[in-house]
Formats: C-alpha cells, structure tokens, sequence
C-alpha cells in the first residue's frame, strides 16, 4: 500500500522579488511541515508550477492543470500535479489587505469603494505524489478548488488530511473507491501488472500528432541517446508526449534526464551534453533553434527537425518495413481498401484508448524480434549471494547478421540496455509479457509475416492483453466528483485562497494514520517463476549462405588437416591454398577449429616442423580473415588449440602454436578476453551446479565426444536452468550453506581467471621481444572506448602513459614489453574480478603474481626464440634473376618479396576466370634503369611461369611504405607501394628476411636514381659506359650550381616583377654569369651566350659556320624546306626570289629565344633587329614563327607563346604611368613592333580562298561541332546551323565552326567570339544561302588570320582596324588540370586497391577523370585549325607559354592536314620540329630532373599521343605505323632509356653537348637515340609498320569524329604483360622469342593457352602477315639463303596484286583501290573498319573460271611469291587423296600440274618446297572414273575416284567431289593431249 500523496503545497507570487525584473514564485504553504520518511521534499517546485515564468495579468484566466514529473537524487520520479488559478492581486491596487475571514465579502461589497480588481496575479495548488494518477489527481485538486471558490461548506483541511491518509493498494488490478470528504466518490484502479508502463491515449495522440515516419524516426533517436525536445503551446500535450515516447521505449527504461515540461529558468539544461527527452513551451522557440545535436519535434505542427551533424541510425531491414506496414494497418486501416471499387461500409473507428494498445502491440512485437535470441548470448557469472550476468554483445550481433548495423549495435551499447540486462537478465523472477513475446518461436514469427491474417489476430491479441492491463475490470463503478459551478473564476469579487489551519491538519492527519495502522493490507509479494529460455539467436535476415557451396569448401579444410595429419607433403602443398581461400568463410572456420580439437584428443599434438608449419598458416589465416561478428567465438576457440600444438626444437626446447599467431589484433582486444573469459566461467560454474553424478558423467563425455547424441540434448541443464533452480531454492537454505555456495563459486572464477592470465600471458608477450610487432605499430587508443573491431584496440594504448608512443617500441628495452604487458592484464584483472565479486585478498594474490609470470615466460621464450632462429628455413622458391638490357646493372641484389595482387582483377582470376597468377613469389630488383619484379605464382596450380613486372624507374610517381596483410603466412608485412607513370603499380609485401634497414637501404638507391645528379647519369647516357655513375669534375659541377643559381635568381625576380625585362634589367646579372661560363664546356668549340646582346665577336667567328652546318641538319630546317617555307638569309640581303618568308638564323646562338630551335621562319619583310623588340611581347620571348605551310592553300601555321598580360609590359596601351618614362617609351616602341611584325605576316600570307563549291567542313564535322546552346548577341540575328545539307564554297557556314567553339557547354567562351563569327558569318546574312553574292560576302568577311588566344590576354588586345585579322578566345585545360586528370586516370587504370564498393567500375572512374574530356577539347581545336588552314586562312595558335598545348593543337593539326607526318619518317620530324626543337619541356612535365622533384607529372606529351591514337583508330588506312609505335614513344618519352626526351629545349641539350652527334672523340657522351633505335627495329622486322596502311590520293585531311562516345579507351592504359614485363623493351624481347620459338618446337601441341594480362596476345596469336613474312624468313634460313628485307618482299606482293586486279577486270575494278595490300573502296576513311578484314568478295569468287577446289588465284599467286627462287610453272594445284603402294593407305597430297615440265608433282603439303615425287605426263596412258577401294577415305562419294593409268603401274586418286575429280581429269587430260 501506498500514500495517495506526499505533499500538497500552495505557490503564489512573489512581490518581495517582483521588482528586480522576472517575476518569481514562493511557496506560501505546505503540508505536512516536516519531511515523510523516505520521502524527501521536492526542490524547485515554485519553479515548475510556472513553466513559462511567473508573469502578472491583465484579466482573469480559467484555471489550468497539468503534471510535471521531477526525478530526484535515487533517481525516483515524484508527479506533482499542478492546478493554476489566477486571484486578484491586491497589494497593487493599493486598498487595505483583507483579512483572512469569510464575513469580510460583504462588508466591502456594501462599501461600493473599492473598483473592480485590474491585475491578477497566478496561484498554483500542488499535490506531489509518487504515484502516476494523474486523472484521480486532477479530481482532488479540482474538488479542493470549487470547494475554495464555491465556498462549500467542507473544511479544506479535512479534504487536504485525507490526501495523506488514504492508502493506494499496490498494483495487482484492484479497484478502491475513496472519498475526500466533500460529497465526492472517486475510484483508484491500478494496473495488473506495474511493470508495464500506463499510456491511456497518449501513444496514439503521439502518432496523430507527428505521424508514423516522425514517431519511428524519435523512437530509434531515443534508443540510439540522441536528445529529443518537444515543444507545444500545451504543457498537457507535452506530458502526454513525453510519456508516449518512452513507454514505447518497453521493455527498456529511459534512464537519461527526463523532463516533459522543463521551467525557462532551466532552459540551459538543454546545453547538456548527455541525452534527454524535454518537453518546452513553443514560447521559447526562437531558443531552441540554434541547438546543434538536438532533435526538435514540434507536436503543433507536426514536424521534427534533425540537424545536419546527426546521423540518425534507423531499423534494421527487414524490421522497419515491417514495423512501419503494420503501423499503417493500425493507424489507417482504411487504407487498404481506399482504392475499392465498394468500400465495405465504414466500421466505427477504433477507440482512441484501444488504438492506443495496438500501436504498443506493434512496438512490443518489434523489441520481440529485435532482442529475439537474447537470453542465449547472456553469460551467467555468479549466482549466489546475488546472480551476476554479462551480455556477449558481439556474439548476439554475430549470430543475428547485424554486425555492421549501426542500429543495433548503439542499442546494445547503451544505458537502457545494460539496465535491460541487469534487470532481466536472471532466469529466476517475475514474469512479464514481454518475456513470453520473446520466447515466441521464430518459426512462427515467420508464418505471420507471411500471413497478415495470422498478424493480426496476435497484434490484436497483444493490444487486448495490454488493453485489459490497465482495464481489468469492465464495470466500472460510479464516480461523482464536484465541479465548479460555470464561470466562477470570472467573478468580480473573489476571496483569494485562504490559509490552511496547521494544527488542525497535523490533527486529522495523524487520526487518519491511526485509523489505517490497524487495517494495513499485507503486501502481495511477486509470483516468481523460471524466465523461458526461447529459441536460440536466429540471423535477421534468414540464411544467406547456399549450402552446397560452404560444404565443399569444408570438405576441402577437411581433407586438407587430414593430409597434414599424416604427413603427406605433396597433397597438403596442392589443397593447402583452396583450404587457405575457404577459411574466408565463417563455417569453414569453425570447422578448422572442430577438427584441430579432434586431433588433439587423439593426442597429436606434437607436431613435426613442416605439419607446425602448415597448422599455424591455417591458425592465421583463419585468426587474419575474422571480421568483427564472430572473432571472438573463432579466436576464443582456437585459444586453448594454441597452447596444445607445438612442436621439439632442441632438448627441453618446445615451440608452442601461440608464439607464432600473436600478431592479430584480437589479442590485444580487452573485450574479447573479457567474453572468453566469461563464456569459461559459465561453463564452469554449470559445472559445478550439475548435481547429480550421472549429469556430470553426461558432461564429461559430452566434452569428448564432438555432436552429442539428440536424445541427451533435451535433458541438458543450461547454465540458465540450473541457475534459475538454485535461485528457488536460495532462500530456504541455511546461513552455513548459503555460505559455501557463495565461496565455492568465488574460487571457480578466482580460478578461471589465474588460467586467463597466464593464458594472456603466452599470447602478448612476444617471441623476439626485441622487435614487439602489436607493441609497436597499432595506435594509441583509449581502452575504454571499448571497441569491438579488431584493429582499433591494442596493447599500445596502455603504453601510451609511459612511452613515446611516436617512437614506438623500436629501441625500448624488453622490460618494457613486461611492463605494458603486465599492465594490461592487470587491467583485465581488475575489471573481471571486480566484476564477478572476487574477494579483494584474492586479486591482490593475482596481481602480485603476474610479473613473475611474465618473466617466466619471457625467459622460456628467449631459449625458444634462439632455438626457432636455428631451424633451416623452410624451402623458399629460387629467386630468378630477370635479363638486363645492355648496359643496364643491378643496383641492389633482389629483395625477397611477395607480390600482391592490387585493385586490377584480372591477375586474380577476375570476370574472366583464368588463374591465380598474383600473389606471386620472387624478389625485387633495382637497376640502374628499371624497378623489376620476378617470380612464380604462388598457387601451384598455376606452374611454374616466371612472372614479370617491371617500370622505368624515372617514372615512378609516388613511393609509400605500407603494411600489407600477407595472404600466404597471414600476417601483417611491411610493403612498398610503387606507383608508375607507365601506367604500371607494384605492390609487395617484404620477408621476413628482409630487414627493414634493408628496404630504407633500397628506398635510397631508388630515390638517387629516380633523380639522376646530371643528365649524363641517366641509363641513356649510362648504358653504353663502365661506370654506372659518371662523376663530372668538380669544377663543372660548381659552375652548374652557380648557374642555376642565377637562372632561379632571374625567375624569382621575374615572378616578383622586379626585373623589368628591357636591356637594363639583364645587365645586373651579366657579369657573374660571364664569369662563370668560362668554365663551363671548355672543350666544346661553342660559346653560349646567355644576354640579350649579341656577345662579342671575336669569341664566336670560329664556331660559327659549324653551327650553321649543324643547324642545317636539323630536322625543323628539312622540314621547312620541304614545305618550302624560303631560304636561309640575313635580314639585310633581301631575297630576290619574292618568297614571302625566309628562315633567319638570328637565334643560331638562342640569344633570341632560349627555347626556340636555332633557325625560325619570320616573313621576309621583317628585320632581324626587330625581332628583339617583337619578342619581348611574348611569353618567354616565344615570338609567332611559322611552322607549317598548306600545300595547297599556301595558308601557313604560326605558333608563339601567349602575350604578356598588360600587367608585366603594358603591351598593347602605351599609358604605364607607373614605370619610369625610358621604360615605357621602349615598351611602346616594341608594341609598334609587334603591331609591324603581324602586318609583315599578313602581307606574306597569300589570299587563297577555295571557290569550288565544296565545303571543306564537311556536313559531319559540322553536325558534330554544332552549337548547342550558343550565346547569340543582337549582333548575329540568326545564327543557327540551318542549311547543313547545302554544301558551302566556305567552311564558315552560319557560324558553323565558331559556333562550336563557342557553343558546346564544357568549352564556354568570351563574347568576343561571338563576334568573330558575325564577321565570319557575314552581319547582315540573308536567309537565301548558297548564292553567288553570298559567296563573295563570305569571301570578304573570312580574315586572313586567326589569332587562337588565352581569354584573359585577348581582352587587353585592341587590334588595329586595318589588319585583316581575327581573335579567337579558346578555353583549355591547363597543366594543372592536365595533371589532375592524369592522376584520377592512373588511379583508374591501376587502383592499388579493389574498390569495395561495386559501383565505381573502371569506366565511371575513367569519365570522373575527365581525361577523355580534355582529349575531346584538344581534338575540337585541332579540327576547327585544320578547317581554317583548309579554307585559306592563316592561324596564330599563341596560348600558354607556348609549349604545352599549343605545341599538342599545332601537331595535331599537322598529322590531320599532311598525309607526309603520317609517315614514319614524318612522324619522327614533326616530333623533332615541333615538340623538341620547340622546346616542350619535357624533363619538366615528365618529371625526369632533381629541379622539377615537386612539380608532379604533367603528361602533355601522353595526351598528345591519346589523340593521335583516337584518329589512327578512325582511319587506320592512314598511318604507315601501328599502335604499337604509339605506345612505344608513350612507354619510352619518359623512360630514360633514350637521350632525345631528356632536357627541356634545344639550347639545354646544346649546352649539354648532346644536340648534335659529335664525329669526334666524344663517344663516351652519345647517349641512345629513339630514332636510331626505332630505325634499326623497322628495319629487322615489321614491327611498327601498319600492314592496313593504304593513304587516300584524294583526301589528304583527316577529320576524325571527335564527340566524346567516339573516343575509346586506350588500351596502353590497362594492358599488362606479366610473363615477360611490358613489351616496350625491344631487346631483351628479341632475345626472348628466340628462346619461346624453342620451346614450342618441342613441345608437341601447337595450340596455347592465351592469359588475359600475363600472356602477350599478338604474340601468341600474330596477324597473318607477320606469320607470313616469318615462315618466309624461316623457308630462306632452311634453304641456306640470305633473308631478304621484309619491306622488299612485301613490296613484290604488293605490286604482284595490283598486277592480278588488273588481270582480274570484274565489274568491281572501278570501285577498288589499288593502293595497298587491302583492297579497300574509296569511302570516307572512318566508314571503312568493317572492311579491315581480307575480303573474300570481288577477288575472284568461283565465277572465275581460275578458282577451282576452293584456292583461289590470288593465293596461288601469293604462294608463288613464297617458293623459292628457282621459277616454276603451275597450270593447275589442289589436294587429292593418292593411295601409296601395295598395303600403304590413302594419304592426301598436294599436287601440282605443270604444263613446262609435263609432269605431275606431289608435295606434303602447299606450302612445302621439296618435291616429294611426280608422275611423268609422257607416260600416262589414260585416265578414268574408278570404284573406290578398301581403306579409301570416308563421306567421299563414289564417283570422286579416278584411276590414271602410266605404263609402269595404276595410280589411284580421290577428290573432294564429283566435279572436282572430273576437272582433274580434265586437265590431265588436256595435257596429255597437247602432248
């Protein structure tokens, strides 16, 4: 029984207070005066009763009530229910104070003095209770209300007496009627059962309120400890709210701060950091608004807000689905059926009270399912004197599949949850409806799901149950409870609420007391019972793993211990990595592990080196590849099996299995030792419970013998069981015993937990403890954070206090691995002993013993480590040395490693299946070119390949050391990380045996390398010499530094603007660099001068004309004067030929510009002394120069570098004021200059426009280049591409081309093209096109040049009216960009690592990179150029510094408009002229010297040679080479292998000596040439030679279709050859083939197996032409001849084709090209792929009378090209079955007619040149159809046999057929008769 209330208080408002602002309440009284026992008083109410502060009014209010819930100090709630009224408040009117008497109404009412009240003040009455009746309390206080203010006749101390002394019955379903004394009856009736929480209708209100989604998401917000806050203009509905929520919260309890109204003077509670449910006035809403972590739900509108940093875990799947469909079927149930065609008539809608249960019906069932399983992972630790139980968390989430969700998991790990344990933990208690719910069996939680029916009838059953909880009893009896008359608080005159008298109260109260002292009701006490156990954890989602696979993978963890076992090596080495791929899976584990305990009790636990060996890979792998859910169950079994194993190293030596599995985490994970330790003690203590000796036996055995019999399954008594009997019977047994049991299970755990510790013991302290591997890398982390994931714990974390963490264990000592290990489990000591109460003399007995331990241990272990030390190493694979290039030597002797198999899949088997090449076994070697790997494959299913990986060790991009996890020994490796340029990753993990002083040793050698001191220490260089490092003397080596000290002086300056770049500026830095220069190259005959001014003459006149000499050679000065580009000329001897340009050589000396080549092409108008001036306003000094003329056109190609910006020169507006006035009026005279210099170009660019009438922007470059969204200014009404179809005589269609420009979105442009194209387009277009006026106008309007510029630098740029030229701004990516690009691509191609998640395919990476963008905007430039040029305009290309993307357009445009540059010969000049000479900087952008170390890769070059390999895909008849010589340039520009990409521009190379190759003693110093090199290749073999190559006469500009879907992914990217390293290294790949001939000369097959990425496809499966040309190869080596070139024998078929079309005049001869090997139509180049392949058609099908028996004459042709050279005629060939002589079979032959010789020959086979026999024509006397005999070959029919008869003997024949056999006979005929 309990007090109906505690306190009852009356509140009122404070005016001592009033005046210092907010208004405050005081507590005018209450009762009882002195604190109830137990009870305490509640604090703050004063501040409670007023929520939203004490505030006067200006008018009466009706009164209000509500229940605010305080908790106190033991954390039990007090309910003060609140009644609010408002009187009039006096003292402010200022009239006398009233007495407290009942007469005083009248006497002021006759008065008529005093005016009607004006301000009312708040009063609160308040009844505390610990009892949560708000409805009876709203009763009570009502009643003591109207009694107040209807001056009833009751004595209000009376009413307020019996609050005290009526007795509530405790719960159990009792109905009590009670009377306070006022004519009142009121009924208490309390719950069945207390523990269920009460909601009357608040949970459906809730649900009205926010919603099914609003109310799920605060429901997981709550149970994950987020902060909820409601607010409402009601603090009833806040209440209501409040309580919802956690009574959904059932069966766990909400142990946070709960507060459904909380006061503004606490408002900052909110601030608090620990989760809370608070309810709040909406008052206060601009409060609450910048809360950052708190949900806000607004219970007026209906909406919650979750801020952005919290990330609201939700309902595991399939739950929450569930949960919110049967929400919905509660909440509208009209909802199915709202789509009916007849809705059933509408049922009465569900009483709010019963739609409450059955929302909490479908909560219960959730937590039902959600905790389902749960008592099974309860750990039982002690039972007596109080039972204390763990929860094996990890366990729980394992089973259920839910190891990764977020939800569950904070769940388990909370409060509520821990009380959730605690409370329901032991199986011996009362009993509730939850529990029966979570017995429930999951089978048939499955039916229902199934079912809805079914569903409902349980979800309806629950809601009745919890329904009948709070109702029990269905009659109600009759309540009658006085209410105030209608309107009173609104009368004038009011009495305010008199005071109690207190005596008297103490009075009754105590009366009342006496009264109910005899009567008091005994207690019911709680019917206890055995809690059900239920079905044990079932995953959420159902069985995912198919069954059949995991027991095959058993079978092979089987079968595999089993051959380890009995010693058999050779099976054991085949199975053992299938079994090590099985362990990846769970069932596999545990069967790893039932299998090793069977051993073990069949005592073999001795175990021989190699079965140690092989048991602890298998231990490693399966420790290795445990993930979070079941580490523990899989370790905790394998714990005991590692302290069992182990093997004899010497006399009273032993290893045990446990020092060599310490490397795992998991061990370090204080979590796991605590549920291991727990589980042990479970089992122990049931142990000890087991009562009966035949139980025990049972047990026993059971241990024994692995799967227990069904039958003694049913009688197990669970740890739980025998607890719950025990906790029966506790109390009835005596003190004495009570006692020993208490005792008995004290020393089982103090036992279990010596055995733990020293069990700890062998697994942290480690083998070798000089290098303690967990001790050192693992991180630091906090213990507490109690982590469950296997890396974040470690052992380092209680080093931390002590050691520098940062320095790790590297140097420490090994007592202090002791130290921290003792410290560790002295920490797992104290907590589990505390735990399990422990006596305290005990742990400090474990405590003291534990160092002893240690020591122990760590002695014992320094004999085994020795010992372990001294075991022959287990049979390592040989280390295979890989073959050097010339010259080329090992820096550092090869590193054992292993390789890892990284992001790319196809080495791993991957989609394409294929074997397990990686991880491969071998070594790492450095050379002074290369980084290379080599080995064999691990799995030994693959063989014995070598396996090779390899890169240029100048292109290595990043260089990391990693920790690998080793898939063979399982444990965690140091590694390297090598990433390439070359598009390659090496990725290996190091042996043991090698140290890492070792791999530090070889990160030096590689790093030296990779940045080479000079140029002449780079492979190029090195390779031909002794030494593999060339030292310079030192002096040259001084002289550099000072030099590049200057340069990076002038730069720096340059950059800050200090040096203004006029002649006065270079002054200051001349001297010192004369001085230094006369050091510098002493012995070359050149003096280099680095000023502006020419250097004096005398140093320079004898060197002169052999520079000249050389400069001729070059390749730019051929190149000009093939394209005819003038003369070599001084500027004063003007040319008398009129050539409108020459070639000056005013930069022989680089004096103009540094990174020009030495001879330039400026127009023949132009001084050479103005070209100083003019130079000045570029970029660099990069003044614009032709480098390309249109054969046709004459329209020529001019590159510079961008102009200065205003900011450096003030280019093209003279007014500079603030430079100094000498300064600018130079500036300005080199701004005439250049405006001369662009006249001078244009008066040499001849006006050549085509008049044809065919456009030369063909209708599909324009459709592909049409604008899409073009910016149209008012200045160009119409231009849209309209008339695409009608070809133009000019490109510029309607703005076709800059429309593109302009157009295409990615590439938005400067309004100023748009003008462009009006001047282009013509400004007043009329729409009729196509006309003759149009053409002129066009012919007006198209400029004579273009000028290509940067956006930012055109703006300044006003251009002379009278120059007929154009700017064009251009968008481009610039070399950042590039090298973004770059990096993603790489990524892309060679991920180190397979991404986990399945949407990032390669593709999706490859467009996030944006490359094939960047090639997209590079090409559109290209074509818009060669358009231009094609249609007679020049173009300017002067965009960056000139010699990145301009150098990539100008290339392009060359190779698409000069079929010459599609030449091998040509290609090698244009990269000679253009990017060489030009001066990309190649060093820089590749990342090759010291000095660009931090400039990252910028691959310009690679992008170039992308585009050059989309167009040589489109029109692959163009090119004379292939892909491969694309590939090979990419491979080798940044290679090192080849001196020709080493420096950045001609002057470095010339200054380095290696610009020309020097007749003379300077051999040392050549370098390797790429040229030569690809020279002497092309000539051995066709190896860059395109056999397709078959140029078009007509069409000599290629327009390739470059919208993004037509660019393909180039496979240089992607492609790997692992059986022999990438196959760009030429030479060694000479050597290799030879010796692979060999090889499948022997071996008896021809077919072979063709690897994705480790076989070379084109080797194995070679074109025909190839083959062709090497069986003719091999034929001539056979027969003894020379071989002849390959070119001249390809050459003769050539010709001997076009010979055989010409005789074979079809119909067809008009359509055929005879160009090339391939007959090919004249179609558009890009249409013609489909006929790559030979055609069949049109060369001679069996119309022809020459194509008999299925060879036709073209073949026969090409077969007489390939015999040997003695001549023979063939009138007619073919195969015929011969039968040989007397009892020899039929043999099919290759017969051969000729007419000549009149014979009849046979060979072997076609190809064979050795005449096997003949049969003289002379002879034959006839020939006849014959009947076939015996033997003769099959499905021939019958009439294919012929009979020819000579005068020695009867041959007999076969043909294929009929038709064939008689025009064999025919022909033999024939000649017989000719004869």
């Amino acid at each position: 029984m309990a007090r109906l209330a505690d306190y009852f208080i009356v509140v009122g408002y404070d005016q001592e207070k009033a005046g210092s602002g907010e208004g405050c309440g005081k507590i005018i009284q209450r009762f009882p005066k002195k604190d109830w026992e137990g009870t305490a008083f509640p604090q703050g109410v004063e501040m409670f009763c007023q929520p939203g502060g004490w505030r006067l009014s200006r008018e009466r209010k009706a009164p209000t009530f509500f229940t605010v819930v305080l908790t106190d100090i033991d954390s039990d709630r007090h309910y003060c229910s609140c009644l609010t009224f408002y009187e009039a408040e006096v003292n402010l009117q200022g009239s006398k104070t009233i007495e407290a008497d009942g007469d005083d109404d009248e006497e002021e009412e006759e008065d008529g003095l005093i005016q009607p009240a004006q301000v009312f003040a708040p009063k609160s009455l308040i009844l505390v209770s610990r009892l949560d009746y708000p409805e009876i309390f709203r009763g009570c206080l009502g009643l003591i209300y109207t009694v107040y203010i209807d001056s009833l006749s009751f004595p209000l101390e009376g009413l307020v007496a019996n609050l005290f002394t009526f007795q509530v019955p405790v719960a159990g379903g009792s109905q009590k009627l009670f009377s306070l004394g006022a004519g009142d009856r009121q009924l208490i009736q309390t719950p069945l059962n207390d523990s269920l929480p009460v909601t009357c209708k608040s949970v459906a209100l809730l649900f009205q309120q926010l919603g099914i989604q609003n109310v799920l998401s605060l429901f997981c917000a709550v149970l994950t400890e987020h902060k909820v806050l409601f607010h409402s203009t009601s603090y009833q509905r806040l209440g209501e709210a409040s309580r919802a929520l956690e009574a959904l919260m059932f069966p766990l309890k909400y142990s946070y701060p709960y507060i459904p109204i909380l006061p503004s003077r606490l408002l900052e509670v909110l601030s608090s950091p620990t989760p809370f449910i608070i309810g709040v006035h909406s008052m206060f809403q601009s409060e609450i608004q910048d809360l950052l972590d708190v949900i806000i739900a607004d219970l007026d509108g209906g909406t919650i807000k979750i801020p952005e940093c919290i990330h609201l875990s939700l309902l595991p799947e399939p739950l929450l689905h569930q949960t919110q469909t049967a929400l919905s079927l509660v909440l509208h149930p009209d909802l199915e059926i709202a789509d009916n065609a007849f809705p059933p008539p509408r049922t009465a809608p569900s009483n709010l009270k019963l739609l409450d249960k059955e929302v909490r019906a479908v909560f219960l069932r959730l937590f039902a399912q959600l905790f389902q399983g749960y008592r099974s992972c309860l750990q039982l630790i002690r039972i007596h004197s109080e039972p204390v139980i763990h929860f094996h968390k990890t366990a729980f989430l394992g089973q259920r599949g839910l190891i990764e969700n977020d939800f569950l998991t904070k769940v388990l790990d909370g409060m509520a949850f821990a009380g959730f344990v605690s409370e329901r933990g032991p199986p011996y208690r009362a009993c509730d409806l939850f529990d029966e719910l979570v017995a429930f069996d999951t089978e048939s939680c499955k039916e229902e799901e199934a079912n809805p029916a079914k569903l409902q009838k349980h979800m309806r059953g629950l809601s009745e149950q919890l329904y009948k909880n709070e109702n029990p009893n269905p009659h109600m009896a009759f309540q009658k409870v006085p209410r105030p008359s209608e309107g009173s608080h609104l009368r004038v005159h009011q009495v305010p609420f008199p005071l109690l008298d207190e005596e008297k109260l103490e009075r009754l109260v105590k009366e009342g007391a006496a009264k109910h002292a005899c009567a008091l009701a005994a207690t019911r006490p709680d019917r206890k019972c055995v809690v059900p156990a239920g079905p044990p954890v079932v995953s959420i989602g159902g069985k995912s793993a198919s069954v059949f696979n995991s027991a095959r993978r058993l079978e092979v963890v089987r079968s595999c211990i089993s051959f380890i076992f009995d010693n058999k090596i050779l099976e054991t080495e085949k199975t053992l990595p299938a079994a090590l791929r099985a362990l990846k899976g769970k069932a596999a584990r545990q069967c790893l592990t039932e299998e090793l305990s069977l051993h073990v009790q069949q005592n073999r636990a001795i175990l021989d080196h190699q079965q140690f060996d092989y048991i602890i890979r298998m231990m490693n792998c399966t420790l290795q590849d445990c993930s979070s859910s079941e580490e523990y169950t899989v370790a905790a079994a394998l714990l005991p099996l590692s302290t069992v194993f182990y093997r004899k190293l010497a006399a009273g030596v032993s290893q045990f299995a446990y020092t060599c599995v310490q490397d795992h985490p998991i061990w370090t994970n204080q979590q796991f030792w605590e549920a291991t330790f727990y589980s042990e003690v479970q089992n122990q203590i049931r142990a000890l419970y087991l009562t009966t000796p035949e139980e025990k036996m049972g047990i026993t055995a059971r241990l024994k013998d692995a799967g227990p019999p069904a039958a003694d399954r049913q009688v197990e008594h669970t740890a739980m069981d025998l607890a719950a009997e025990q906790l029966r019977t506790w109390p009835g047994l005596s003190k004495e015993k009570q006692q020993e049991l208490v005792k008995n299970e004290e020393s089982t755990v103090f036992s279990q937990a010596i055995h733990y510790a020293s069990l700890m013991v062998y697994l942290l302290v480690p083998l070798d403890t000089s290098k303690n591997k967990l001790l050192r890398n693992a991180p630091a982390t906090d213990w507490e954070s109690g982590s469950n994931s296997i890396v974040t714990n470690s052992i380092a974390g209680s080093v931390a206090e002590s050691f520098d963490t940062e320095s790790g264990f590297e140097e420490s000592e090994s007592s202090d691995v002791a130290n921290s290990v003792v410290r560790f489990i002295a920490r797992f000591i104290d907590k589990v002993c505390t735990e399990s109460g422990v006596t305290q003399d005990h742990i400090k007995s474990l405590h003291s013993m534990i160092p002893g331990l240690v020591a122990m241990q760590m002695e014992a272990l320094e004999a085994v480590h020795r010992e372990s030390r001294r075991l022959p190493p287990i049979q390592k694979p040989k280390i295979l040395r890989p073959a050097l290039l010339p010259g080329e030597e090992f820096v550092s002797e090869g590193l054992r490693v292993i390789l890892d198999p990284d992001g790319r899949e196809e080495a791993t088997g991957g989609l394409l299946g294929g074997p397990h090449i990686l991880p491969a076994e071998g070594a790492l070697f450095l050379t002074t070119y290369r980084i290379i790997f080599k080995g064999t494959p691990h799995d030994p299913l693959v063989g014995e390949q070598a396996v090779v990986r390899a890169f240029p060790v100048s292109t290595l991009t990043k260089e990391k050391k990693i920790s690998i996890q080793n898939q063979l020994q399982q444990n965690m490796q140091e590694g390297l990380q090598l990433r390439s340029a070359s598009f390659q990753l090496i990725k290996v993990a190091f042996d043991e045996e090698v140290s890492s002083e070792m791999v530090e040793i070889f990160r030096k050698h590689l790093q030296r390398i990779r940045y080479p001191q000079s140029i002449f220490s780079t492979f190029a260089f090195a390779a031909g010499q002794t030494a593999p490092q060339i030292i310079l003397p030192k002096q040259k080596e001084r002289s550099t530094g000072f030099r590049t000290l200057s340069k990076t002086i002038v730069k720096g300056a340059k950059k800050a603007g200090k040096i203004t770049m006029g002649r006065g500026g270079q002054t200051t830095l001349k001297k010192n660099e004369r001085g230094s220069r006369m050091t510098w190259h002493e012995e070359d005959d050149i003096s280099i001068s680095d000023d502006g001014e020419p250097p004096p003459s005398s140093t320079l006149r004898a060197s002169e004309k052999s520079t000249m000499e050389q400069l001729v050679e070059r390749a730019c000065f051929r190149d000009y004067q093939r394209l005819g580009l003038g003369t070599i000329t001084a500027s004063s001897s003007r040319s008398k030929t009129g050539e409108q340009f020459r070639i000056t050589a005013v930069n022989r000396l680089y004096s103009l510009c540094r990174s020009y080549p030495g001879l330039l092409v400026v127009p023949q108008a132009v001084q050479d002394s103005s070209l100083h001036k003019v130079s000045r306003c570029y970029r660099h000094n990069r003044l614009p120069v032709v480098c390309w003329k249109h054969p046709h056109t004459k329209a020529v190609l001019l590159r510079s570098g961008a102009f200065h910006g205003k900011s450096v020169v003030g280019l093209f507006k003279s007014q500079n004021p603030s430079s100094t006035a000498p300064a600018s009026s130079s500036d300005s005279s080199s701004s005439l200059e250049q405006e001369k210099y662009l006249q001078a170009i244009l008066d040499s660019i001849p006006i050549y426009f085509k008049m044809n009438g065919n456009s030369t922007l063909s209708n599909r470059s324009l459709i592909g280049l049409s604008p899409g969204s073009e910016r149209r200014t008012s200045r160009i009404p119409k231009m849209t591409p309209v008339h695409l179809d009608i070809p133009f005589s000019n490109s510029f269609t309607r703005g076709g081309v800059w429309a593109s420009l302009r157009s295409s979105t990615r590439l938005s442009h400067h309004v100023s093209a748009a003008e462009v194209g009006a001047r282009l387009a013509g400004k007043d277009l009329a729409p009729p096109a196509g006309s003759n006026s149009l053409q002129a106008q066009l012919l007006n309007q198209q400029a004579a040049l273009y000028i290509f510029g940067e956006k930012s630098h055109l703006r300044g740029l006003k251009l002379d009216a009278s120059l007929n030229c154009e700017l064009v701004p251009v968008d481009f990516a610039d070399t950042r960009q590039v090298k973004a690009a770059f990096k993603k691509l790489l990524r892309a191609s060679v991920p180190s690592a397979t991404s986990s998640d399945t949407e990032d395919s390669f593709l999706k990476a490859l467009e996030d990179s944006e490359w094939i963008l960047q090639l997209h905007k590079i090409l559109q430039l290209a074509l818009i150029l060669v358009e231009l040029l094609d249609s007679g305009s020049s173009v300017l290309l002067s965009l960056e510094d000139g010699w990145d993307i301009t150098t990539q357009v100008v290339s392009l445009v060359q190779l698409l408009s000069d079929p010459f540059y599609r030449t091998l010969e040509g290609f090698q000049v244009l990269l000679e002229k253009e990017w060489l000479s030009f001066g990309h900087k190649f060093s820089q952008r590749s990342n090759l010297s010291p000095s660009s170390q931090g400039s990252g890769f910028t691959p310009i070059f690679l992008q170039f040679l992308d585009c050059l390999h989309q167009v040589l895909e489109q029109h692959p008849l163009e090119f004379e080479f292939n892909q491969h010589y694309v590939k090979f340039l990419a491979y080798h520009h940044i290679s090192n292998r080849f001196k020709n990409f080493l420096l950045d521009s001609d002057y470095e190379r010339l200054e380095h000596g290696t610009l020309f190759d020097d007749k003379g003693d300077k051999q040392a110093r050549r370098g390797v040439c790429i040229w030569e090199c690809i020279n002497r290749m092309h000539r051995r073999s066709p190896v860059f030679f395109n056999y397709l190559y078959s140029p078009a006469e007509t069409e000599p500009v290629l327009k390739p279709s470059i919208s993004i879907p037509n660019l393909t992914k180039w496979d240089f990217f992607t492609d790997e050859t692992l059986s022999t390293g990438p196959s760009y290294d030429w030479r060694m790949m000479a050597a290799r083939s030879e010796s692979v001939e060999e090889v499948d000369t022997i071996s008896t097959t021809k077919r072979r197996i063709v690897w994705p990425c480790y076989s070379s496809v084109n080797r194995a499966q070679p074109n025909a032409i190839t083959k062709l040309l090497a069986d003719i190869e091999r034929l001539e080596g056979e027969l003894n001849q020379t071989p002849e070139r390959w070119q001249t024998t390809l050459e003769r078929v050539r010709v001997s084709i076009q010979e055989d079309l010409k005789q074979e005049g079809n119909l067809r001869k008009q359509s055929l090209s005879i160009s090339g090997l391939i007959p090919t139509s004249s179609l558009q180049a890009f249409q013609r792929r489909s006929m790559l392949h030979l055609p069949d058609s049109g060369l001679g099908e069996d119309r022809s009378p020459t194509a008999v028996n299925g060879v036709n004459r073209r073949a026969a042709t090409l077969y007489h090209q390939f015999t040997p050279k003695n001549e023979e005629n063939r009138s007619y060939e073919g195969i015929l079955y011969k039968r040989g002589a007397l009892l020899k079979g039929w043999k099919p032959r290759w017969f051969v007619l000729d007419i000549t010789k009149h014979q009849l020959r046979y060979y072997d086979t076609g190809e064979d040149t050795n005449c096997r026999g003949h049969i003289d024509l002379a002879e034959v006397e006839s020939v006849m159809i014959a009947a076939p005999t015996i033997g003769a070959p099959k499905h021939i029919s019958e009439k294919a046999f012929f009979d020819l008869k000579t005068s020695k003997r009867v041959y007999n024949f076969c043909a294929s057929d009929a038709p064939n056999a008689q025009l064999w006979m025919d022909k033999i005929q024939s000649c017989i008769s000719d004869a």
